[in-house]
């Protein structure tokens, strides 16, 4: 399947680790130009940068603070400098707002906690969309996907202001679809389940996450990783709009 990523101009935050990282190697894979956005961990940024070009890509790393609208800005013209008008955007970083403290409710939870995830998880998305839209107008061809969570549909106690916002990505995406598919723009939603990722978690616990999911099994980056490049490929010519699970149907164990 000829995906006609070579030479494509590809931005992915979060892209030092997890999910991100995995994106970006695939990105890699089909030789395309990537800009690897990380918030701290650079040295992780540019060891994946450089397994990239390894791959035959190009590649960039770029600091942003989903928080500042001056840092995705200024990130999205360095990355449009360096590789040219932008075809490919992966909004796949994400900032945890944290847990609650002992005995903390619903309604006592501090209103700070959820604005400030609705900024980061769902507004730094938008903004950046925002920002590459017109490259892909240019060209008649664009692909954007957002990366959101199989919790949207499934509920976490305590995670509001994560999930409010995870959730809001379903809605502008569906938007974005409708109103720019015409222009040879797809944009759709990805949705993980538990992918542990980089993270080293207790044998017990990795079982029953995989018990939890149809498959049998942990999800892993890379599956997330393929489903994305498709999506963001010339093979993919009429998917818009959707919100699409990539946890091997996994439902969140009691």
């Amino acid at each position: 399947m000829d995906l006609a990523l070579t030479g494509r101009a590809v931005l992915i935050t979060g892209a030092s680790s997890g999910i991100g990282r995995a994106t970006a190697l695939a990105f890699a894979d089909e030789e395309a130009h990537i800009a690897v956005g990380y918030h701290t961990n650079r040295r992780a940024a540019e060891e994946v940068a450089a397994l990239a070009e390894k791959r035959g890509a190009r590649a960039i790393c770029w600091q942003l603070d989903l928080g500042r609208p001056d840092s995705l800005k200024e990130a999205v013209e360095h990355a449009r400098r360096e590789l040219g008008p932008i075809n490919v955007l992966v909004n796949c970083a994400v900032q945890w707002p944290g847990w609650p403290e002992p005995g903390e409710l619903f309604e006592t939870a501090p209103p700070e906690r959820f604005t400030s995830s609705v900024a980061a998880n769902l507004v730094a998305p938008y903004l950046l969309a925002r920002a590459v839209v017109a490259d892909m107008r240019t060209h008649h061809w664009g692909r954007i996907v957002n990366v959101s969570t199989g919790l949207v549909e499934d509920g976490l106690p305590h995670s509001a202001p994560y999930i409010a916002a995870k959730s809001g990505l379903h809605g502008l995406t569906r938007v974005m679809s409708r109103e720019l598919a015409a222009e040879g723009i797809l944009t759709n939603v990805v949705m993980p389940g538990f992918t542990p990722a980089d993270k080293q978690l207790p044998p017990q616990l990795l079982e029953k996450a995989g018990s939890a999911a149809a498959t049998q099994t942990i999800t892993h980056p890379d599956d997330v990783a393929r489903m994305i490049v498709f999506l963001c490929s010339a093979a993919n010519t009429n998917t818009t709009g959707e919100a699409i699970r990539t946890d091997g149907h996994f439902l969140s164990p009691t």
